[in-house]
């Protein structure tokens, strides 16, 4: 996504180290590229998480990429956020287009080294496309609030923080009106991601310890 930036100085990099040994020695998987979710409630940290696994795994010799699910939404962001006030139902995974992300990583499990898939434009609340090279990458990391509902994946990394525990890296974020409105969506989508939480593979505390649940089969 065009428009949300990244702060790798806000990265907990012991936790991203531990993570890159973990992901490393298990292997994932012969075939390439190795496919890792990343998931959690607005603000927890996903986005930083995932760059700077990038970052490491491509610092040591990994060449890696970034897959957002903020570029699935069916409706760009300013658009989506009036379509949630019109009818607050409309929030949850339904707004995502899930299934073409799906799609998408399929298709790179299976080599295909160009993909077309959409990307959003935040400042002028557009969504566009573009082309990708896959060709040489070894590891994505898939991030978004939803991406534990993806089935092209290898493993599954749930950052288990509320949207009460991120208010401060919400307020330093500013990417979204911060009004009582906003806070009923935070709590809906606290109740849909929580109960993905036990398909985690490995969780993330809220001091960005890392627990090792099960291994990927």
């Amino acid at each position: 996504m065009i428009g949300d930036s990244v702060d790798l100085s806000r990265a907990n990099w012991r936790c991203v180290r531990r993570l890159y040994w973990i992901l490393s020695s298990w292997s994932l998987p012969e075939r390439r590229p190795g496919v890792v979710a990343i998931a959690g409630e607005s603000g927890s940290g996903k986005t930083t998480l995932a760059f700077a696994l990038r970052q490491e795994f491509s610092r040591r010799g990994v060449p890696s990429r970034v897959w957002q699910q903020d570029d699935y939404y069916r409706l760009p962001p300013r658009s989506n956020d009036r379509r949630r006030r019109e009818d607050i139902r409309w929030v949850g995974p339904s707004e995502v287009r899930l299934e073409l992300l799906d799609a998408h990583l399929a298709a790179l499990r299976k080599g295909v080294t160009v993909i077309e898939k959409p990307l959003v434009i935040y400042p002028e609340d557009r969504i566009t496309r573009e082309w990708v090279s896959m060709a040489g990458i070894q590891m994505v990391f898939v991030e978004g609030t939803y991406v534990s509902l993806l089935q092209q994946v290898d493993c599954r990394i749930f950052i288990h923080r509320t949207y009460r525990d991120t208010y401060l890296d919400r307020m330093h974020r500013a990417r979204d009106a911060q009004d009582a409105f906003l806070e009923r969506v935070l709590e809906m989508e606290h109740r849909i991601v929580r109960a993905h939480k036990p398909w985690a593979h490995i969780l993330i505390t809220r001091d960005f310890r890392v627990r090792i649940y099960r291994q990927p089969v």
